[in-house]
């Protein structure tokens, strides 16, 4: 479960930082493929994946009637705890709209953190006035059915290439989406929140003229000169 504490932390944390961190971790794919900001996003967004998943159309299965099924996106909506994140897996179509406006306003009400897809939305102008945060591949008007299947929720995915599981942490901002592993997550928090304090302090060597060989990345001097300022601080 994802505690207050640890998500702050990650609320201050970019995806650029988490992905050099899990890639010393030797995690190299967790980067949502595909998955951008339907608009411009200035807070980063944290929250537990709860996974969505649909397969290509099958004709017999994916028909307007399908939408009524116990087994539908609408009834995996009403499963959404508050604060998730909603990550589906829409195996990359991006010529059907896996939701419209009125399943990301039930979607919001519900208290949802945001939806990611490596597939697309319909109703564009109306997903956006619900206000509920969407990464995605784009826009098309056609419905899911028009390409694809519902099948079921929380359960393994795959998402942009990527491997999810419900209740691992996903963060989300301007630059996409990166995943980070359930059982790594107190670690990569601890190491991500480190980086970012030894990057501001780099950050601010290179204003005052410092050179980048030897500092960035930091050598055993640069290391040690860090370590006696920010004990000073």
């Amino acid at each position: 479960m994802l505690d207050n504490a640890t998500r702050s932390a990650l609320e201050r944390i970019t995806t650029a930082t988490l992905t050099t961190v899990l890639l010393k971790k030797g995690l190299r794919n967790v980067w949502l493929r595909g998955a951008r900001p339907l608009t411009p996003q200035a807070k980063r967004i944290v929250g537990e994946a709860f996974t969505l998943r649909f397969v290509p159309a099958r004709e017999d299965l994916a028909t307007p009637e399908s939408w009524a099924s116990p087994k539908s996106t609408r009834g995996a909506i009403e499963a959404m705890p508050e604060g998730c994140i909603a990550v589906v897996d829409a195996v990359g179509v991006k010529d059907a709209g896996i939701f419209g406006d009125i399943l990301c306003a039930r979607m919001r009400k519900r208290g949802v953190a945001a939806l990611v897809t490596d597939g697309v939305v319909r109703d564009g102008a109306g997903v956006i006035a619900t206000g509920l945060p969407v990464w995605c591949s784009g826009i098309a008007a056609p419905p899911s059915v028009a390409g694809l299947t519902f099948v079921n929720w929380q359960e393994p995915i795959g998402c942009g290439g990527v491997a999810v599981f419900p209740g691992d942490v996903i963060v989300l901002d301007g630059d996409g989406a990166v995943l980070i592993p359930q059982a790594l997550v107190a670690e990569v928090t601890a190491l991500a929140t480190e980086q970012e304090t030894l990057e501001s302090w780099i950050m601010g060597e290179v204003d005052k003229g410092v050179p980048l060989p030897g500092l960035y990345p930091p050598n055993a001097e640069t290391k040690a000169r860090y370590e006696a300022e920010k004990k000073k601080s």
